[in-house]
Formats: structure tokens, C-alpha cells, sequence
């Protein structure tokens, strides 16, 4: 072994080390953004959202444009939730704006934490439903239903070991749950609707 070697080896494991903790600090960032953003949709403050939510996409490039080079950090768990958040942010906002819903090629992410993000928007969908209930928009409501239903559906189409997946069959039953759940909320809001409407009839 030579003084040489060792210098090689932490020259390496140097550019490593920064990498990863930009990728950590950064990741932290872009959760951050996203995750505000999502509050900023709920509010209907929209200029707000959007910004927030193009801040994480940049922050979001920028991590993987410094991995290049150690594309095995990509994996590292604060980066994955940072893509998903990202993910189920834009999601988020293209369901509320009633846009088409981007695809994972289109954010420039990874399939995984993009179909994560995809479950998690259903999370926030149901609070936009519930929301539209308590307003008596049912029309609206029953819409937003039937996307997160179409949501579900394409997550069941998933059917791969969870270690590919990271744990991506959880999402789905929380998800499915969450429809369900949805379901029940909206059926009793129509009904109690309609004996409303007998009563004034």
C-alpha cells in the first residue's frame, strides 16, 4: 500500500462526500418547496404555489445534474422523497388547475418516486374534496372522485417486487384506502342533499 493509493482513494471518496451532502442539504430545500407549495394549491393562492413548486423542480435538477457522477446517491433516502414530493406537488397542482397530469418523463424523474408522488396526491385530493363537500359543490366532487379512482387503478397495475418499488404497494393500499373513505364521504353528502331537497319540496 503507498501513500499514493490512499491519496487516489480520498480524492474519490472526497468528491463523494461533497456530493452527498450537497444532494442532502439541497433535497431538504426542494422537500421544502414543494411541501409549501402544496399548502400555497389548498389556499388558492396560485401564483404562490407555482413558484414554490418551480423552485423545488430547480433545486430538484440541480441535485441530479451534481450526481452524475455517483448516480448511487440518487437512491439515498432524503433525495427519493424530495423527487416524490416534487412529484405529487406538480400532480397536485395540474388535478386542482384541471390540466393534464404530467407524466414522469415530462418532470424528468425517475418512474419510482414519481408513482409515490402519484399516490400521495391522492392524499390531497381527498382534502380538496372534502372541502368542495363542506360547499355543497357536488358536481365537482364526484369529478375529483373519479381521478383519484383513475389514480388507484393505475397503481394496481404495478405489480413488482417491493424492493423495486420501494414499499410502492403501501402507497396504494393507503391510497385505495383514502378513495374509499372518499366514497362514503360524498354518498352521505348526496343524500343528506337530496332529504334536503325533499324536505323543501
Amino acid at each position: 500500500m503507498t501513500s499514493d493509493l490512499v491519496e487516489d482513494v480520498r480524492a474519490i471518496l472526497d468528491s463523494r462526500f461533497e456530493a452527498r451532502e450537497r444532494a442532502i442539504s439541497d433535497s431538504r430545500k426542494a422537500i421544502r418547496a414543494a411541501a409549501n407549495g402544496i399548502r400555497a394549491l389548498h389556499r388558492s393562492a396560485g401564483d404562490d404555489a407555482s413558484e414554490l413548486i418551480d423552485e423545488s423542480g430547480h433545486l430538484l435538477a440541480g441535485i441530479t445534474k451534481a450526481l452524475e457522477r455517483n448516480p448511487e446517491l440518487m437512491s439515498h433516502a432524503v433525495v427519493f422523497d424530495a423527487a416524490k414530493e416534487y412529484a405529487e406537488a406538480r400532480i397536485t397542482q395540474a388535478v386542482f388547475s384541471e390540466s393534464p397530469v404530467p407524466g414522469f418523463t415530462e418532470l424528468g424523474l425517475d418512474p419510482v418516486p414519481y408513482l409515490h408522488g402519484l399516490g400521495e396526491a391522492v392524499g390531497e385530493m381527498r382534502r380538496r374534496m372534502l372541502d368542495m363537500l363542506r360547499e355543497e359543490r357536488l358536481t365537482e366532487a364526484e369529478t375529483l372522485l373519479d381521478e383519484m379512482d383513475r389514480i388507484v387503478d393505475l397503481l394496481a397495475e404495478i405489480d413488482y417486487p417491493d424492493g423495486m418499488t420501494n414499499g410502492l404497494r403501501r402507497t396504494t393500499d393507503v391510497s385505495r384506502s383514502l378513495v374509499e373513505r372518499s366514497r362514503s364521504d360524498l354518498t352521505a353528502t348526496v343524500v343528506q342533499e337530496r332529504l334536503r331537497q325533499d324536505l323543501r319540496d
